[in-house]
């Protein structure tokens, strides 16, 4: 089973180390916030760099927060899943694109992810109920997403139990996405998982293949 972590934490470190730095990061923020105002306060989270209704109110050139809103979480157990999620399953990606390919890999996924919710946003116009959307979910579906390219054009790679395992995470994750809009108190970002999975899909193919080719 490829996602059977067996490595001491310093292995884990030593053998992964952008994966390690990311979740660290995402611990962090999440230290950060709570301590300057607390997750559930979206004036905190804003500032700190959730994405907000900044496109259609006022159009200003905060780029960085499709970034930065990567990081940020709604939640102890929002925190939690994300980090779980890239704890087990990223570590075979970064060994496979090397570090530097993985950690654009991550960010385009988290970036793609994040562009489309607020896209999707903006053409609904929904001016009833402010928009906040923060988390690493976008880039996690991207990790997902990877593993879903990889199962169906390059099945040897993987062994039988990993394929069934990335189709019933997929499969439930995006079920569970529109059947229980709700975790951890805060509204599931439906786009950002299914805009990270296909940019993950995209940005790992175009990378596998142009190592495939260089090889």
């Amino acid at each position: 089973m490829l996602f059977l972590r067996y490595e001491s934490f310093g292995e884990y470190v030593k053998r992964y180390p952008i994966t390690s730095l990311l979740l660290l990061a995402n611990v962090l923020m999440f230290v950060l916030v709570m301590i300057d105002g607390g997750v559930g306060n979206g004036f905190t989270l804003v500032e700190y760099g959730a994405l907000y209704d900044f496109l259609m109110e006022n159009g200003r050139g905060d780029w960085w927060r499709y970034f930065a809103a990567m990081f940020l979480h709604f939640s102890f157990s929002h925190l939690l899943f994300n980090c779980f999620a890239l704890f087990v399953f990223a570590p075979p990606l970064e060994n496979i694109l090397g570090k530097w390919a993985y950690l654009i890999f991550y960010l385009g996924s988290g970036l793609v992810g994040n562009l489309i919710s607020e896209l999707v946003h903006v053409m609904e116009g929904n001016d009833v109920e402010p928009y906040i959307s923060a988390g690493a979910s976008g880039a996690v579906y991207g990790v997902y997403g990877a593993f879903l390219f990889m199962t169906l054009f390059y099945r040897h790679l993987l062994d039988e139990a990993s394929r069934k395992m990335v189709q019933t995470i997929l499969i439930i994750g995006i079920i569970y996405s529109f059947v229980s809009p709700y975790i951890g108190g805060a509204h599931i970002g439906v786009f950002a998982h299914l805009g990270g999975l296909l940019g993950g899909f995209l940005i790992f193919g175009a990378f596998f293949r142009r190592e495939r080719l260089q090889r």
